[in-house]
């Protein structure tokens, strides 16, 4: 399994990279595992392929009666309907999966698992009507973080941060932005410029350990500026 976790991102960096050949050949490692799990499952006489094939077939139809059945498309409101039919196809005494949030992995990143946390609660309503409103309780956020930090002490200041976080993203999905991928950009982003300004500083034989932050910066703002040329 820890194969399987570490072939999963892999194939989503190299998606996420564009790179059609690393696509191609980091799918096919995912692949590999995943027929892995199956011919283990066969060897044990728990499961074939033809079941996996059977149970996933049954759910898509099952949750997608816009398609195999009547009912009509909900447009906006699809999401709402469909986390509506998994909650009915779980046990009833089975209080935490029947919660509106459900049972999400664990190992969810956190910036992931709190949008889709938030993700689930809003099919419910319970949302924002608009980006504004989650746009303020981000400023809110923000001062009730900025007074934990000035009195200094460290766990209220860790959860007032993580509420913060938890802000920015609910903000991020009301605008349509994906956190993962956002911040996904911003460290690639960085790397980028930063490794560049490595590069310059070799060239000159420049020493960053030496320099002040004031210098440092003026190679960050050439680095910036060549971007734009």
């Amino acid at each position: 399994m820890p194969h399987l976790i570490e072939e999963a991102h892999e194939a989503a960096e190299a998606i996420e990279s564009g790179d059609r050949e690393a696509i191609v050949d980091e799918l096919g490692d995912l692949l590999l595992h995943l027929a892995f799990q199956i011919v283990i499952a066969e060897e044990e006489g728990s499961f074939d392929l033809a079941d996996v094939a059977a149970k996933i077939i049954d759910k898509m139809v099952r949750r997608h009666p816009h398609v195999f059945g009547d009912a009509k498309y909900a447009g906006e409101a699809h999401q709402a309907v469909w986390e509506t039919l998994k909650r009915r196809e779980r046990d009833p005494a089975d209080e935490r999966r029947n919660s509106v949030i459900g049972t999400l992995p664990e190992g969810l990143p956190a910036l992931v698992r709190a949008y889709r946390i938030q993700q689930k609660v809003a099919t419910i309503g319970f949302d924002w009507r608009t980006p504004d409103g989650a746009r303020a309780k981000v400023d809110e956020e923000l001062a009730e973080t900025n007074a934990a930090a000035e009195k200094g002490l460290p766990e209220p200041l860790e959860e007032e941060f993580g509420d913060l976080l938890f802000a920015l993203v609910n903000w991020g999905r009301l605008l349509d932005v994906h956190p993962h991928t956002a911040l996904q950009y911003a460290n690639r982003k960085f790397e980028t410029r930063f490794q560049r300004l490595e590069a310059l500083a070799a060239e000159r034989g420049v020493v960053l350990e030496d320099q002040s932050l004031d210098e440092l910066d003026q190679l960050w703002d050439e680095v910036k500026r060549e971007e734009t040329l």
